[in-house]
């Protein structure tokens, strides 16, 4: 939509929390920005009744009274996309927070605005495009280097189309020089903007047959989800939503990750403005922020800032997978997106759905991440991912409530994290008798090729333990472990060390946070090996309890403690002790 060269102006004639009404605005329309007051502050038309437009404001209201003015601006909610977004922190409409702090101070004032991206640096572009090439949306008009790991491809707008009648040369430009000419006359820039409730358009989807790697053991092997899929983490309060979305921010195979902190408590994000900085990419050894971008958006920030962050921030994570690029979003916490939608909703008078909802919350929840996927970019054959991770807050830990439902039904992977092993300090605290994928039947073929010889077998035979161990925990709770047979103990033994050795790892040990597909392949066939070794012992009619005595279920348990590139060699140490050990066992009696 373009800008209007006679705006349209309307009075304020009602004000209600972060709501506006404005007499006066035919014309207008749904979607548009309009800047309210005297203050100018910032809204979104939501609703037209006749000649008032009804807006959401994306600041506090307070202060306003009826008779100010209210401009229609003639566009949609956009965002600036370009060179420079990696590295910077945004609130939910764009604004960059550090330029706001700088002219307000920590408190930002209200009207503020600022550019997202930097008017006056410049970038070396290295132009991919000549005089007389065709070009259509999506075409690499050059190329530069925004990060030491990142290069950045600027891309014509989706809707720009024509025949190149000038390219400027090589050298230092700024986001708003013209780079490129096209015979209708039309300037194409470094930077351009984009509707963010509107997904940029691709050439095709392709479909999701390789793993998005998190180097978290229970994920990677038990519960691993598509490059380009979507999957939720529904916890209660402190079950570790937010560190494990950090985790995976850090260690994922993405190559650049998109933060967006949605409603979440100030000192949560405050936590990550000033961790994510001090974090080293294991990739590059620099600062994790550099191939990074945080959309930031507290629980006191109006609610209608919450409902645009989370576009903000997919749109910017769409406009680097069109670039090629594999790029993962982590949306912390999609409930309180999803309480803003009832709370505006609420203050429409709209027909409530289930608890309070709105009844259009599965349609937008479903808008939002069929947005993921791994895709042919439009403009080229460059192939990109975008993967999408949203932490649901159920209050009390319900699963059954209504966002958790609906997020269920259009994701491909629920990662349930379980209060009661989050207090047992088990971490991350995944709860494996909840928790799914379905992404199995698409990913065996690349786990075939590339994953360590055994490791769908064995990830089976890991599954069928712990199934059995949840049946045989109901006995256990009624007679006792000691009514079990040896067998039957045996699994109940092989299960904790799976539970505590394999699923559990250590965030803050270099050599645990993160585990290779080697390493946790490894580690695995250890624990199965140790299972057989024994059974076969039992079978001699050995002591269960000689077994279960013996010094190598240490070493065992110490192999998740050695690191990545020394494993393969500690392992095979280790299981050709344990099969000496066994053997030099004797039978009963």
């Amino acid at each position: 939509m373009a800008h209007s060269e006679h705006p349209i102006v309307g009075n304020l004639t009602l004000i209600s929390g972060p709501m506006v009404a404005a007499g006066g605005m035919l014309g207008v329309t749904m979607g548009e920005i309009v800047r309210v007051g005297n203050a100018r502050l910032m809204g979104e038309v939501i609703r037209i009744d006749g000649a008032t437009a009804y807006a959401q404001v994306f600041e506090d209201t307070g202060g306003l009274y009826v008779g100010e003015p209210v401009e229609a601006m003639g566009d949609a909610l956009s965002v600036e996309l370009g060179p420079g977004l990696l590295g910077g922190t945004f609130d939910g409409i764009q604004r960059p927070l550090e330029s706001l702090r700088q002219a307000s101070g920590d408190f930002i004032g209200r009207g503020l605005t600022s550019h997202a991206l930097d008017r006056r640096t410049k970038w070396h572009l290295v132009p991919r495009v000549a005089p007389g090439d065709e070009l259509t949306g999506g075409t690499v008009l050059g190329t530069v280097r925004e990060t030491a790991g990142i290069e950045h491809r600027i891309l014509a707008p989706p809707r720009a189309a024509g025949r190149v009648k000038r390219v400027v040369p090589e050298g230092e430009y700024t986001v708003t020089d013209t780079i490129v000419e096209l015979d209708g006359g039309a300037a194409l820039t470094l930077m351009h903007r984009w509707p963010v409730k509107q997904a940029r358009p691709v050439a095709r989807k392709l479909p999701p047959d390789r793993p998005f790697l998190t180097g978290q053991r229970v994920l990677d092997c038990l519960f691993p989800i598509a490059l380009g899929g979507a999957a939720i983490v529904p916890g209660g309060f402190g079950t570790g939503k937010t560190v494990v979305e950090q985790t995976l921010a850090k260690f994922c195979n993405a190559d650049v990750i998109v933060y967006v902190g949605c409603g979440e408590r100030g000192n949560e994000m405050a936590d990550v403005l000033s961790e994510f900085p001090a974090l080293n990419d294991p990739r590059t050894g620099e600062s994790l922020m550099n191939r990074t971008v945080l959309v930031v958006n507290t629980s006191n920030m109006p609610v209608a800032a919450r409902d645009a962050s989370v576009y903000t921030g997919i749109t910017i994570a769409e406009y680097y997978r069109d670039q090629g690029y594999d790029v993962a979003v982590m949306a912390d916490s999609t409930s309180r997106w999803a309480e803003a939608l009832r709370e505006i909703s609420s203050r429409l008078e709209e027909m409530p759905g289930e608890e309070g909802y709105p009844t259009y919350l599965s349609a937008r929840v479903a808008e939002f991440y069929e947005r993921s996927g791994r895709v042919v970019c439009a403009g080229g054959e460059r192939v990109g991912s975008l993967t999408l991770v949203g932490a649901v807050s159920p209050p009390g830990g319900d699963f059954s409530e209504p966002v958790t439902q609906t997020s269920l039904r259009v994701t491909g992977g629920l990662w349930a994290l379980d209060s009661a092993l989050a207090y047992r300090r088990h971490y991350p605290a995944i709860n494996w008798n909840r928790s799914y994928s379905l992404y199995f039947a698409e990913l065996d073929a690349w786990f075939d090729e590339h994953a360590p010889a055994g490791w769908i077998r064995q990830r089976q035979t890991a599954m069928q333990l712990m199934q059995r161990d949840a049946e045989l925990q109901e006995v256990v709770q009624l007679v006792g472990p000691d009514a079990l047979q040896d067998n039957e103990r045996l699994i109940l033994e092989i299960s904790k060390m799976i539970r505590e050795v394999f699923l559990q790892q250590n965030a803050f040990s270099d050599n645990d946070a993160f585990s290779s597909l080697e390493k946790s392949a490894g580690l695995l066939e250890a624990l199965l090996a140790f299972h057989d070794a024994c059974r076969e012992q039992l079978d001699r009619e050995v002591s269960l309890s000689r077994i279960l005595d013996l010094p190598i279920r240490e070493d065992l348990a110490r192999l998740r403690d050695v690191p990545n590139e020394a494993f393969a060699e500690r392992t095979r140490q280790v299981i050709e002790a344990m099969k000496t050990a066994l053997a030099e066992l004797t039978p009963k009696g």
